[in-house]
């Protein structure tokens, strides 16, 4: 091999380790600190729980009241869903706190929108699944739905 041809190997070695190297960092820092939330969105959030908690005030017949942790090892708890958003994860302050390895501190979130309820990834490392997949965006759930986060399981209950 040429001595060019050796230092571009050399170069281009060095480049994809510093993209791993950051990019650990970058899993590493979204998992402790949770993902950046942009000050536009911070202002909407502020006025929405206003507007669930006056519609969760008469809720409709048939529709859910909680949240039941169904499998896992924090099996029977529960959070009432006229206090969402419900926030799920390792941290001190989720509604309802798993003890899961595979558990980010803020993982999900459970939110209402006018009659139906959402459930939302907070860009966790391991992920959130209905059923067996993996949701990417806010995804609708409805009584008696299964939201596997790590090794346990959730439900929306009446």
């Amino acid at each position: 091999m040429s001595e060019l041809t050796l230092l571009l190997v050399r170069i281009a070695y060095l480049a994809i380790l510093w993209i791993f190297v950051l990019s650990a960092i970058s899993v590493i820092r979204s998992d402790m600190f949770g993902a950046r939330v942009p000050e536009a969105a911070r202002g909407r959030g502020q006025k929405a729980p206003k507007e669930k908690k006056a519609k969760a005030a008469k809720p409709r017949r048939g529709s859910p009241t909680h949240v039941l942790v169904v499998e896992g090892s924090s099996a029977g708890e529960r959070a009432e869903l006229d206090q969402a958003p419900i926030l799920i994860g390792r941290g001190n302050d989720a509604a309802i706190r798993l003890e899961d390895d595979y558990v980010s501190t803020r993982h999900a979130r459970i939110a209402a929108a006018g009659d139906q309820w959402f459930v939302e990834d907070l860009g966790s490392t391991n992920g959130t699944y209905i059923g067996t997949v993996r949701i990417t965006q806010p995804t609708t759930i409805t009584l008696g739905t299964q939201v596997r986060i790590g090794k346990t399981i959730l439900e929306l209950r009446k």
